[in-house]
Order: C-alpha cells, then sequence, then structure tokens
C-alpha cells in the first residue's frame, strides 16, 4: 500500500494542519516507508503464535476487596488545615451567575 500526496493533503486538512508543499511531500515519502515496514512485517508467518497484549505475562496485582474498619474520623481530620466536626472544609468551586 502507497499514499499519495493527495491522501496526505486529505490527512492534513482533517488534522487541521496548515502544511506546506515540501512537507507535504515529505510526509508522503515518510508515511510510505513506515507502511513499507508494515508490509514486511505482515509478510512473517504468525499463524502458530497465540495472540498477546503484553510481552511478558502480567498477573493481577491488585489486593483483595476486603472490607476493613475505617480509620477513626478523628485522626483522619487531625492534620486538615480546615475541617468540620465530620469531614475537610474547602473553598468553594462552583461560581454562581
Amino acid at each position: 500500500m502507497r499514499l499519495s500526496k493527495e491522501e496526505v493533503e486529505h490527512v492534513a486538512l482533517l488534522a487541521r494542519l496548515d502544511i506546506t508543499d515540501e512537507e507535504k511531500a515529505r510526509y508522503t515519502e515518510e508515511l510510505n516507508q513506515i507502511l513499507a515496514h508494515f508490509d514486511k512485517l505482515n509478510e512473517l508467518d504468525t499463524s502458530g503464535v497465540p495472540p498477546t497484549s503484553h510481552v511478558i505475562p502480567m498477573t493481577n496485582v491488585f489486593r483483595k476487596d476486603e472490607v476493613k474498619p475505617s480509620l477513626p474520623v478523628e485522626s483522619v481530620l487531625a492534620n486538615a488545615p480546615d475541617a468540620t466536626e465530620t469531614a475537610f472544609r474547602v473553598p468553594r468551586v462552583v461560581e454562581e451567575g
């Protein structure tokens, strides 16, 4: 597969890129070189290779979701710069109007 200069111009238009004629020519050549590498990869027989999402085996690193007692409210709020009896107090971030 090869891209034409017109196709590169169309992609540039879709991406709202204002590129010069020199850049269009250069990008056409560079993109075609990249596509040539993909063509080379497509020549490989991968029928016996299972699909993978990672090159090394991955395992779930999350801990089990177990119910545990919460921290006491007093100790959580102890270092808060501004708090009520049960919550952090923060500046208002919603503007009216």
